[in-house]
């Protein structure tokens, strides 16, 4: 399907399909091969709360080492373990809910430390599952059932949230949290779709659309973004031109 000619005013959903569309060819298709196991996407994600990648994973790697796996996680003294993630945010916090999440999963599998079940869920069994531990919000549930199952669900971060409501096609008092919804019912309904829009939103957060002097001259969005024209007036067709239409390696290494 071919994006729509858009412009400023242009209705939410046709902004949204037309983001989609052009940050895939700028960015690349991305692979939906999982990057992680579903546990430790589950796991890592609780240690990236407000927390940065470097942190997340060392706290990850930290906690392994000091217990072997995730029964020694389980079992090991609360305040021990929030020592072995002591990089993320609060660790006093995610240590005992890491306990508590890897308790219910060994009670749903029956002794194991394994989310192969939720494959087979309905997708709505699922989230309710993942979201009623602690500690598990939508996003993370979402990152978890859409990146290892392929469920079509859409995370929402900072970095899509900010770009989301900058371009124009999510209001600006909507929350993270409702902002699944709400972009969800904007977008194809296919697992592949929203993993590149998923993908390529956080990457275009994080390499261009920055919350502190976002690169809008970088931006292949300008042309249609509430932003670029709040702070630039309507772009002209030579701003249009200089925009590259593919990323360039050269800027740098993409993020995970």
């Amino acid at each position: 399907m071919l994006a729509p000619a858009v412009t400023y005013t242009s209705p939410p959903a046709d902004k949204a399909l037309a983001d989609h569309q052009i940050l895939h060819e700028f960015y690349g298709p991305v692979p939906t091969a999982p990057r992680r196991t579903p546990m430790r996407e589950l796991i890592s994600t609780i240690l990236s709360h407000r927390t940065t990648h470097a942190d997340e994973e060392l706290a990850y790697d930290r906690m392994l080492e000091a217990f072997g796996d995730w029964a020694g996680v389980l079992a090991a003294p609360t305040a021990e373990l929030a020592h072995a993630i002591r990089t993320t945010r609060w660790p006093d916090t995610q240590a005992p809910r890491i306990q508590e999440v890897l308790r219910r999963i060994q009670a749903q599998t029956g002794g194991e430390f394994m989310l192969d079940f939720l494959a087979d869920w309905p997708l709505e069994q699922a989230m309710q599952w993942l979201t009623d531990m602690p500690g598990i919000g939508l996003k993370t549930a979402s990152l978890v059932l859409l990146f290892n199952f392929r469920k079509p669900v859409l995370p929402v971060d900072a970095h899509v949230h900010r770009v989301a409501q900058r371009v124009g096609f999510l209001g600006p008092k909507v929350s993270v949290e409702k902002a699944h919804a709400v972009l969800l019912a904007l977008l194809p309904t296919d697992a592949e779709q929203l993993y590149n829009f998923h993908k390529h939103n956080y990457w275009h957060g994080q390499q261009i659309c920055f919350f502190l002097k976002p690169n809008c001259a970088r931006c292949p969005l300008k042309g249609f973004c509430n932003y670029y024209q709040e702070h630039y007036g309507p772009a002209t067709a030579e701003a249009l031109a200089a925009t590259p239409t593919q990323w360039n390696a050269a800027w740098g290494k993409l993020p995970h």
